[in-house]
């Protein structure tokens, strides 16, 4: 177990005084944040500490750790040597493994007045689905998205689609995807109809949504149980499969994730599934005419929320945990949710964001930035369970066999459910 650290004679009057004041005792604080997708989102960080030191006096130092899964293991890694940072911004899906690991210090725990509580309650309800365990709150939205299609207007056109016309369901959507593909006179593809990702990190996301297409949830509340062999969950993964096998409109095998955004902008395939935080770059980038829209699903469109939550940890002092929190109430006001929002595509995380001038008139010029938004009331959690690294990659690794035609849907979702069950079976109550 990580054992905070204790706070001596000095430590005995800080804890005697306002939340406030304990906060301004502290001057620098580290936290790990994952830059997973293109754009600018470290400059975008890094102006964001540099206001904030600006204004009230602490440094706030942003460590850049890779994408989502390795900023996981620094993070977890720099705690357990006693070097780790006070907080860090990794993906809500975590939030039963990083309890499993006893690091986490709760919200309730760091201290809560209504006016915190108030500001707790008016995040959107989905985006805190990961946030709630024990009776406690253990996270913060921040980098919050859902995955939404990016679509090539003018390939639609050629193929003769409509281009302000999407498919809302899976059928028409394989149609539509069968007819984007593209090949030269040798009869080699030149532009795909679709990509979606099934690297190590990404499988479990994209499958999560084509579940719930299907009306299928894969894991219980409690993160102790798995539903991967349902004759639904298997509905899904076939769909995936057949989107090679029966429309020829996707590769056999794995698309990557890093990948998708350079094929989609080079024009090597129509349509991609990717996260709405990469919207302002490919907004930036794209040299076509691009549409965004909801996922497609077996009888209308679902989707999956994911991304990142602000995390605070055991390690740091009650003074740190303070200063922590209150950084993570500045940076999620609506006023720079609204800017993360226009300048990442990253949804942002309160309403109140939306009421802003600023953002009510990006989305007036870009309407494309309220797409995501739309499709939150069918958005199902991010797979989350305990050992969830491990269960994601049991998943990974028949979702990839799948897809590689090595193994069945219905095999790779049987081999996919007893390997979790084991793994799982230690969290499970008698």
């Amino acid at each position: 177990m990580i054992r905070r650290r204790h706070v001596l004679a000095a430590g005995a009057s800080l804890l005697a005084a306002p939340a406030v004041l304990r906060a301004q005792t502290v001057q620098k604080l580290t936290f790990y944040y994952p830059v997973a997708v293109g754009g600018p989102l470290a400059a975008i960080m890094d102006g964001y500490c540099k206001a904030y030191q600006q204004e009230s006096g602490v440094a706030v130092e942003a460590v850049y750790a890779g994408d989502y899964s390795q900023a996981l293991i620094k993070a977890t890694t720099a705690i357990k040597a006693g070097t780790g940072p006070q907080f860090a911004v990794l993906l809500a899906a975590e939030m039963h493994s990083l309890q499993d690991q006893e690091i986490l210090v709760s919200l309730d725990e760091i201290g809560l007045d209504a006016d915190a509580r108030k500001w707790l309650d008016g995040f959107y309800p989905a985006f805190l689905a990961n946030s709630h365990a024990e009776g406690k709150t253990w996270s913060v939205p921040f980098q919050r998205s859902t995955a939404i299609f990016y679509y090539n207007k003018a390939a639609f056109a050629e193929a003769g689609l409509e281009p302000e016309k999407f498919p809302t369901t899976w059928a028409d959507l394989g149609a539509a995807a069968e007819k984007l593909v593209k090949r030269d006179a040798s009869g080699k593809v030149t532009r795909w109809g679709i990509k979606m990702a099934a690297d190590l990190g990404n499988a479990q996301w994209t499958f999560g949504a084509l579940a719930n297409q299907a009306e299928h949830t894969l894991m219980n509340e409690a993160g102790t149980v798995v539903y991967f062999n349902h004759p639904k969950a298997i509905e899904a993964m076939a769909y995936w499969r057949g989107l090679a096998t029966q429309y020829h409109a996707t590769p056999e095998g794995i698309s990557a994730w890093p990948q998708l955004p350079a094929d989609f902008l080079e024009g090597n395939t129509a349509i991609i599934q990717h996260t709405t935080g990469n919207l302002t770059n490919l907004r930036d980038k794209a040299s076509f005419p691009f549409g965004v829209a909801g996922l497609a699903g077996k009888a209308s469109p679902h989707t999956v929320v994911g991304g990142g939550n602000i995390y605070f940890f055991k390690n740091a002092s009650p003074a740190e945990r303070q200063a922590a929190l209150k950084f993570a109430r500045w940076v999620s006001a609506p006023e720079r949710a609204a800017d993360w929002s226009i300048r990442t595509g990253y949804i942002a995380t309160s309403p109140a964001a939306y009421d802003t001038p600023a953002l009510k008139e990006y989305i007036a010029k870009f309407p494309a930035a309220n797409v995501a938004r739309t499709f939150l009331p069918v958005a199902t959690g991010e797979l989350s369970t305990f050992e969830n690294q491990r269960v994601y990659k049991v998943l990974t690794d028949n979702i990839q066999a799948c897809l590689n035609g090595t193994k069945s849907p219905g095999q790779a979702m049987a081999d996919s459910q007893s390997e979790a069950d084991r793994i799982l079976r230690p969290f499970q109550k008698a």
